[in-house]
């Protein structure tokens, strides 16, 4: 492997391994924030026990979450040094943003939150966890819209020379419409993430826990059926919203994700397809005729263009060159998404069926679902993900700067550089994964705390 595959594995495994927390600190986080509401509000101590329970698993993941993003951004000065120095002007200011002001201020009121039981105000104390979630996702939001311009540049020039893209209207960079579809979906599905941590976590216990601990995990049970019912249906809607506005900015991404290789009015939708990515044609197909149109336009009349005709038309307006990203791995990571999706709908249904009329009792099945769909969303998240920048491909930003052009030099970076980097990143990264994974589930089993022990933690910190 060259040196620009191994720049590219490596940010591909940084970023994926990333994204395993980010979804749950999003949620976890307004779920957190709506437990301690519930009992300022109620005054009920369990409540507080939820709260507890929860902010515990919220930190554990928030740590890790914060060491494994470190590494990505120190990829773009080594790896990626000729992308750095093309679009740094302006991919910088959000990433600057969201250290300065999202990531302090949620670190900053995360501290006041875990020291300040009982120290301050109930409602300041409650306060301050919303802060909290709202920083987190406001962090979210400055990634997206650095992440944005790589998918729909808006607000530049480029210098007289060409060789690098200088900021001409930040508004437009915050509003890039590419950033109003992308982050609701991802708030959504960190929603979704959360909420089936929530429910397997809290099914589990109002099955097999402690007697003492059960009435406390209904009712986290029936808040995580409504989040996570809410969840799915916001992001299976934001998902929806996104395809259409990836076929005015990105029409290749959708070709590439339905195996499209011609254009088609009425577009047809595959349910499965194997094609010859070389010769561009089906090997075997199974479509369901005008869907994608109805899917794109809201109508079973409209034209979904093709791989071939946008191909032509890219060569027209870019030069030579194949503009035709790997069909099979956006073909499938879309449909690993959407299926994951559709069970998350199906369990989150299933779980707000009987939590509404009180039941739980549940069937062995509906248990087996329930305890591990929390698998789902991970599953969702990373397929979502490997679709939207390998859909973008040979892009590294769309219509301006090419992925092979963007590494850094082979004199500036050797390939055993980068293979050792990427072989001690992954060691690491598994460990700091399986760390996760153990404090997590030992919270997790360990149930809520007593409601001794609970002021004596109050008092002493989380």
């Amino acid at each position: 492997m060259d040196v620009l595959s191994l720049a590219r594995l490596q940010f591909a495994v940084t970023s994926v391994f990333h994204f395993f927390f980010v979804p749950l600190t999003l949620g976890l986080s307004i779920f957190v924030a709506i437990m301690e509401t519930a009992y300022v509000r109620s005054g009920n101590e369990r409540y507080k026990r939820l709260t507890r329970f929860w902010g515990n698993i919220f930190l554990v993941n928030f740590a890790v979450g914060v060491v494994t993003g470190i590494v990505m951004e120190f990829q773009f000065g080594l790896n990626w040094s000729e992308y750095a120095r093309f679009v740094g002007d302006i991919f910088g200011v959000p990433l600057a943003i969201e250290a300065l002001l999202a990531f302090f201020l949620e670190s900053t009121f995360l501290g006041i939150w875990v020291f300040g039981w009982d120290k301050l105000p109930k409602k300041l104390h409650a306060a301050t966890i919303w802060i909290v979630a709202i920083a987190s996702n406001l962090s979210a939001l400055w990634i997206l819209v650095a992440n944005s311009f790589m998918q729909h540049p808006v607000g530049y020039r480029l210098s007289e020379s060409g060789a690098r893209a200088e900021m001409t209207d930040f508004w437009a960079l915050l509003l890039n419409p590419y950033v109003w579809t992308q982050f609701p979906h991802v708030v959504a599905g960190g929603i979704t993430t959360a909420a089936f941590l929530i429910i397997s976590i809290s099914a589990f216990h109002v099955a097999r826990g402690k007697e003492a601990d059960r009435e406390a995990f209904r009712k986290s049970l029936k808040y995580g059926a409504v989040y996570g019912f809410l969840g799915t249906v916001f992001v299976t809607m934001m998902g929806h919203t996104q395809m259409q506005g990836l076929l005015k900015h990105q029409p290749m991404k959708v070709a590439a994700a339905e195996a499209l290789w011609e254009t088609e009015n009425p577009a047809s939708f595959s349910l499965f397809t194997i094609g010859d990515e070389e010769k561009l044609e089906d090997l075997f197909s199974i479509r369901v005729p005008g869907l994608l149109s109805f899917l794109a336009f809201n109508s079973f009349e409209g034209e979904v263009r093709g791989i071939k005709d946008l191909q032509a038309e890219y060569e027209e307006r870019f030069g030579p060159g194949d503009y035709i990203p790997p069909v099979a791995v956006s073909y499938w990571s879309f449909r690993l998404m959407v299926g994951a999706g559709t069970l998350m709908l199906v369990i989150a249904s299933l779980s707000l069926f009987y939590i509404l009329r009180d039941r739980y009792d549940f069937p062995g099945w509906a248990a087996g679902m329930m305890s591990w769909g929390f698998v789902l969303p991970y599953l969702a998240n990373s397929s979502g993900w490997i679709l939207a920048e390998m859909g973008r491909q040979p892009w590294i930003v769309f219509g301006l700067l090419r992925t092979e052009d963007a590494v850094s030099p082979t004199v500036a970076v050797s390939r055993g550089e980068v293979l050792f980097s990427l072989v001690t990143f992954v060691l690491i990264y598994l460990f700091l994964t399986a760390v996760d994974i153990f404090l997590i589930r030992k919270f997790a089993l360990a149930g809520l705390q007593s409601p001794e022990s609970t002021e004596e933690g109050g008092r002493d910190g989380a």
